[in-house]
């Protein structure tokens, strides 16, 4: 299978995943500042960006699994991982499956693998309404093929308020999508995380692993999805290098609408990791 990895800069390597409905494009904001003092790889995960997208399940160990094996491609014996949206779940799960690959691991706008779920309630299940049509077999997929609005809204309800996005920067993640084999990846995606996935991480898949390295978690203080809350605890499972922050003025798509806390943010994780 074939990866695609945009790269910039030398020195260190950090590895930055992205997450759904994007590709590497998501980290544009921070990657020439990044670039400058470190060598910056932004790989598209399995199915999305211009990476080979397969028939499969699409499971969040199998992508933790794809990081890992990069890395071998691309002979790095030990890097920095971020990773945002789902990229930053596949971040904790690769630090927590190879420890010995990860020096430090950040994650932004996800939970971590030790959920503490709110109370169910209507108000807290309208920001993940979306996720049920995506996930339903034939139906998802064409919903992404057809109607690029879906893709183009949902950004735009991610994000803060005050946050503008130009029609190019949503084509840039819309249009992609729209290619057969990426629409039945995306749906895949939400279909093994709510067939498979969520029961037993609600269930305490990962109650007995701990990250071995300093771990960052950040999400924005409007995120509809990922609330303050449940990035909480990340503490209780890693060691004394464990920090959350919650970013200002910020929905879920941090990279591009803070790109200036979470370059400050990973600048100075990485520099507790020395």
């Amino acid at each position: 299978m074939r990866l695609h990895v945009a790269e910039a800069g030398d020195g260190p390597p950090l590895v930055l995943l992205h997450g759904w409905p994007q590709h590497w494009w998501a980290w544009r904001r921070v990657l020439s500042a990044l670039a400058e003092e470190r060598r910056v790889l932004c790989p598209d995960l399995r199915g999305l960006g211009w990476s080979d997208a397969p028939p499969g399940a699409y499971a969040k160990e199998q992508w933790a699994a794809d990081v890992v094996a990069l890395l071998d491609a691309l002979g790095l014996d030990r890097v920095d991982l971020a990773g945002h949206d789902w990229g930053g779940l596949v971040a904790l799960l690769a630090a927590l499956g190879a420890p010995e690959r990860v020096r430090t691991v950040a994650a932004l706008s996800i939970l971590h693998p030790w959920p503490r779920p709110p109370a169910p309630s209507a108000r807290a299940l309208v920001p993940l309404a979306y996720q049920v049509p995506l996930a339903t077999p034939v139906a998802g997929a064409q919903l992404l093929r057809r109607l690029p609005g879906l893709v183009r809204e949902l950004i735009r309800r991610g994000s803060h308020r005050d946050h503008r996005w130009s029609d190019g920067e949503l084509d840039a993640y819309a249009e992609v999508l729209r290619a057969p084999e990426r629409a039945r990846a995306s749906s895949a995606i939400y279909r093994t995380f709510l067939a498979r996935e969520l029961g037993p991480l609600a269930a305490g898949r990962y109650a007995g692993r701990r990250l071995a390295m300093p771990a960052l978690m950040l999400t924005g203080a409007a995120d509809p999805v990922v609330a303050p809350a449940l990035i909480a605890g990340l503490d209780r499972h890693a060691g004394t290098g464990a920090h959350t922050e919650v970013v200002a003025r910020a929905g879920h798509f941090l990279p591009e609408e803070r790109p200036d806390a979470v370059l400050a943010a990973l600048r100075a994780h990485v520099r507790r990791g020395s």
